[in-house]
């Protein structure tokens, strides 16, 4: 940066001894070229998020967010989900910045949007918050907590690790009608795919990042009650069965069950295979398979070689930190938060 600053200076002052400028003029051109080196300056660093890029302000922020997230799950394997879900909810709304934490008063946040009910885990983030302001105090932003949280919680999903590239700031505001268009599990596979596709996501981290995370995590019968009362298709008529013992007519729709019925808190390619012998628990998941293109996906990671279950590792790993990146705020936009539910 002082390089272009210094080029840019020299390439005014051998522009002045060249030509006779007024002293306005030449305030007027200095000012010009500092603007100009600043506002590149910006655009750069708004495009980037770093690996490691907590190394030298708080070396110990990863590995507290992991301790924090290791305890969460090991009180309630649940957590992991729960902490997945969370991540994928912050992205898709205002992209990556937090912005699901903020709490108001008058219930008007984001969180309090249909398409946020259930998600949880904002105990989990403020636990690590407080750890990381007595250690750190405003360096870790509550944006990159969450996504760190997320990779931990895969991880103790027995999952995979991966790096996360860091950088994130705290968005400033929080409003529920901004959530409107979040992915619905009634939603068809036409309109999913679209919804994907306006994040910059493609078919293939659609169903990594849909599907494939629904290996871990359960879901309340309350939204899968209009397939079991109409018998939808896609179920098989077995698992059909299993599902109406477990959600009964008239039953408490609030009633959790898990999203992948033979391996609910193992990261695996299980629910693929859920998907494709009729036992998707949720619409979003089974309408996948009745889609060509999806299906060959789902069908890519059930080849019967060795290295099926790593490819799926490997590229939801990759996928997620292609979601993580989302309309992230970096530089001079946003900030960083002194608590995750408020602005500062």
């Amino acid at each position: 940066m002082i390089n272009i600053k210094q080029k840019m200076s020299r390439g005014v002052r051998e522009s002045i001894s060249k030509h006779s400028f007024s002293s306005r003029m030449i305030i007027i051109g200095i000012f010009l070229v500092l603007f100009s080196a600043h506002d590149l300056f910006s655009f750069s660093e708004a495009q980037q998020l770093q690996f490691g890029f907590y190394s030298e302000t708080c070396p110990s922020a990863e590995s507290i967010v992991g301790d924090v997230v290791k305890q969460a799950v090991t009180k309630d394997p649940r957590n992991a989900a729960v902490l997945l879900r969370l991540h994928f909810h912050d992205c898709f709304v205002e992209g990556c910045d937090g912005s699901i934490l903020i709490k108001h008063e008058v219930n008007d946040d984001e969180r309090f949007a249909p398409g946020n009910a259930g998600v949880g885990g904002f105990d989990v983030i403020d636990n690590a918050k407080s750890e990381l302001e007595r250690l750190c105090p405003g360096v870790v932003s509550c944006a990159d907590i969450v996504a760190l949280a997320a990779r931990n919680a895969v991880v103790a999903a027995k999952g995979p690790f991966y790096e996360v590239p860091t950088g994130r700031r705290d968005g400033l505001t929080s409003d529920k009608s901004n959530a409107a268009n979040l992915p619905d599990v009634e939603d068809s596979i036409n309109i999913l795919k679209s919804k994907f596709r306006e994040k910059g996501l493609s078919d293939k981290d659609f169903v990594l990042l849909s599907a494939g995370a629904h290996t871990i995590g359960t879901t309340a019968c309350f939204f899968i009650m209009s397939r079991l009362d109409a018998q939808d298709s896609t179920i098989s008529p077995e698992f059909f069965q299993v599902l109406r013992s477990k959600c009964p007519k008239g039953g408490d729709v609030n009633v959790r069950i898990p999203l992948d019925w033979e391996s609910q808190f193992v990261f695996d390619e299980q629910i693929f295979r859920n998907i494709r012998d009729g036992k998707g628990v949720i619409k979003s998941d089974s309408v996948l398979y009745q889609d060509n293109d999806m299906k060959n996906i789902i069908e890519s990671y059930l080849a019967s070689n060795e290295s099926s279950e790593a490819n799926f590792a490997a590229d939801f790993a990759e996928a997620m930190v292609k979601m993580g990146a989302i309309g992230v705020k970096t530089g001079v936009k946003g900030e960083v938060r002194r608590i995750c539910n408020a602005t500062n």
